[in-house]
């Protein structure tokens, strides 16, 4: 029995420190800069085997190497995803759920399906007739799993994530509007060119053409009312289509101000707060943190502000402005007290070292009081402790 618990000790022990290479140990852990610089440009040599296969002399040449290359990119990648499936139950957030739930539920998060959406296609391959073109183009889908390493590209999904309603109600606007475009063209030019507009459907590629303002002139109008008519379309495309470019740029615009960092779970999981949530709750308060990196001797905290804030420490150590009282360290909370007690922070915190923290304005906290009371008094039992 001794050595069963021995072994399963060291099987727990094993698994815990790859989840801290793999997650948590981003920029802070050699081991983990280490996996980290060779998936990153494994990633990228798949996208430049992909670019190269498509040169025929190229292919004819190298060939078997290519796919040598492939079956060891796939083999890495395969191990990677199970690695993750497999260490899935350390995550905090995730400990409330039993073994088989808790990798259920981390298969079902977008980095995880980008993650098998990598590797998916080599295998389906194995046991159904694929075309071997649409299996190469699908490999580049490995070029998201950057999504995980990239911050500018995590929130740029993070934005069209968050302004799904808006850009999807775009698209319905510009859907209407090859609607009416394409009818509008076909009765007034059918009589004159029967052949380029004979229906609706054939004139909806003229109305896509002229609403994003592509314009082959393969296909134009050539009666009075129809210039007229095509005349009013082009303007409505440049104004229908400024309005997803807008959406997206005000958002990213917005998301780059209030994040100096992408906020993920292995970042929170380091802050005993809230390692005591769930995965949903997690979700919740996500959103509503302001991530900062600051270098030293940055004063985070002037003394004598209004405490309009809480920090918590993600790495890194602040300590006050003059004196040698114990820092703050990672996984803890600044001015919690003063901004509970609608108080003044009585005194200067300044960071020793490079420090990145997360910041719950006062705001988002009430309204997190309002919506997820539960997630605000744990918050508030925690920083009390």
């Amino acid at each position: 029995m001794d050595q069963i618990s021995k072994r399963e000790d060291q099987l727990r022990a094993a698994r815990r420190r790859v989840y801290e290479i793999m997650e948590i140990g981003h920029g802070e852990d050699r081991a983990s800069r280490v996996f980290d610089i060779f998936i990153v440009t494994l990633i990228l040599l798949n996208v430049a085997a992909f670019v190269a296969e498509t040169v025929p002399s190229l292919y004819a040449a190298y060939g078997p190497y290519f796919f040598v290359f492939e079956l060891f990119s796939v083999a890495v990648f395969t191990i990677e995803y199970l690695l993750r499936l497999w260490t899935a139950v350390e995550m905090p957030f995730l400990k409330r759920l039993n073994p088989a739930r808790a990798r259920l539920y981390s298969a079902t998060r977008p980095s995880l399906i980008i993650d098998l959406l990598a590797i998916l296609p080599f295998y389906l391959s194995q046991f159904f007739a694929l075309d071997l073109r649409v299996l190469r183009t699908l490999r580049l889908l490995r070029f998201l799993k950057l999504s995980r390493y990239s911050p500018a590209m995590h929130s740029l999904i993070r934005v069209v994530i968050n302004e799904r309603r808006a850009l999807i109600g775009a698209g319905l606007l510009l859907f209407a509007a090859v609607l009416f475009a394409s009818t509008g063209m076909y009765y007034l030019e059918n009589e004159a060119q029967p052949d380029k507009f004979g229906s609706v459907p054939d004139s909806a590629w003229w109305a896509i053409a002229t609403l994003t303002t592509v314009g082959y002139g393969d296909v134009a109008p050539i009666t009075p009312i129809g210039r007229l008519f095509g005349s009013v379309v082009m303007v409505t495309g440049l104004c229908i289509l400024a309005l997803p470019v807008a959406i997206i740029a005000t958002g990213f615009s917005q998301e780059v101000s209030r994040r100096d960092f992408v906020v993920t779970w292995s970042l929170m999981s380091r802050i005993p707060v809230f390692t005591e949530l769930d995965a949903r709750d997690v979700g919740h308060i996500m959103p509503l943190l302001h991530a900062h990196n600051f270098p030293p001797n940055f004063e985070v905290i002037a003394e004598g502000a209004a405490a309009d804030a809480m920090y918590f420490v993600a790495s890194g150590q602040v300590g006050l402005h003059a004196g040698e009282q114990a820092a703050y360290k990672t996984g803890d909370v600044i001015g919690a007290g003063p901004l509970f007690n609608h108080d003044v922070h009585p005194d200067a915190m300044i960071t020793r070292t490079r420090c990145r923290l997360l910041k719950l304005h006062r705001e988002d906290f009430h309204r997190l009081e309002v919506t997820h009371p539960n997630i605000s008094a744990r918050i508030r039992e925690a920083t009390a402790a």
